[in-house]
């Protein structure tokens, strides 16, 4: 094994499997013990360079994580990872996760280029909406469920761009129908019946206003015990799609040729236009910001409750606008 790895991208779910493998491969070397550090505007980064200097007499092989939020570690924290690079201590594998793509300006940083000298670097690529029905499919291979093309396509609709989405419906049609094949009419009816409380649905109840339908969707998605980031994922995805918009017709741009080329599904784009009509510029800024905040909280770049974080936000999105 490389003695540090990094892992970007801002799709979860490709994310967490790399890492997943990282980690598994570097256990199986005898990599036992294993060190998270969530690297926020606070984190001290002199202390995690002392601690990887003071072993202790009957230490083990160990993995020091590290995550960041963005690809942005600042000045110390470029300085210590590089650092780490050039440590040659076999008994001390590093690994950097970021949850956001690496730009030219990170990809140029000193830190991206200690790790590529002297590890690995892995890129996490969106899956483009053209290729996601044959993402689907052979998701589904791996779970011994067979999806015609159809079936994939509706599928990836439902989920529209969301891979952790997509993944939990794999999985709950993999416990009925394994070993057979699924057409799209079974794989609409499922859906429709697999669950009472459904992401999308709040994600769509938040654009229609309707605050009581939200917050019991909430609700229900966490006695469910769905992920809070798939959660998140969504109103983010939602609240980035209305800051474009917004900019952009206030720029002059027509809204259903922005709305075309933002690849919002026909039967949504009514929703958008309804929400867009809620939100003025300073508004949707704030919410940028506050949804940025909850993706890191939830993510584990500083402490915070997942639920009530969720639920702030949520609060901020139903909010009445000003003069209704």
């Amino acid at each position: 094994m490389a003695r540090v790895y990094l892992v970007a991208g801002d799709e979860p779910l490709l994310v967490d499997e790399a890492l997943e493998h990282v980690r598994g491969t570097a256990m199986a070397a005898g990599f036992t013990n294993r060190e998270l550090h969530a690297a926020d505007r606070s984190f001290k980064w002199v202390d995690l360079l002392a601690g990887a200097d003071n072993l202790s007499l009957f230490a083990t092989r160990k993995i020091v994580e590290i995550r960041l939020n963005t690809p942005k570690p600042g000045d110390q924290g470029s300085a210590t990872i590089a650092a780490l690079c050039e440590r040659e201590d076999p008994d001390t594998l590093v690994i950097v996760a970021v949850s956001q793509k690496l730009d030219s300006a990170a990809a140029r940083s000193t830190w991206v280029k200690a790790i590529e000298q002297q590890g690995v670097v892995v890129e996490i690529w969106p899956i483009e909406r053209g290729e996601l029905p044959r993402w689907i499919r052979q998701r589904a291979a791996r779970a011994k469920l067979k999806l015609t093309p159809a079936a994939a396509q509706s599928l990836a609709e439902r989920v529209e761009g969301n891979l952790l989405a997509a993944d939990q419906e794999i999985k709950r049609l993999a416990l009925t129908a394994a070993g057979r094949e699924v057409d799209e009419h079974e794989v609409l009816e499922f859906v429709a019946d697999s669950s009472r409380f459904d992401v999308f649905a709040l994600a769509d109840a938040v654009l229609a206003g309707e605050t009581g339908r939200a917050f019991k969707i909430l609700s229900g998605l966490r006695a469910e015990g769905v992920h809070p980031v798939q959660i998140s994922w969504v109103l983010n995805r939602d609240i980035s799609l209305l800051a474009r918009l917004e900019y952009a017709v206030r720029h002059g741009d027509n809204l259903d040729g922005a709305l075309q080329r933002s690849g919002v599904w026909r039967r949504r784009q009514p929703l958008v236009k309804q929400a867009l009509a809620k939100f003025k510029a300073s508004r949707l800024k704030a919410l940028v910001g506050e949804a940025a905040r909850v993706d890191a909280a939830l993510k584990g770049v500083f402490p915070a409750e997942p639920w009530t974080t969720l639920t702030d936000l949520l609060i901020a999105l139903l909010r009445p606008p000003e003069g209704a």
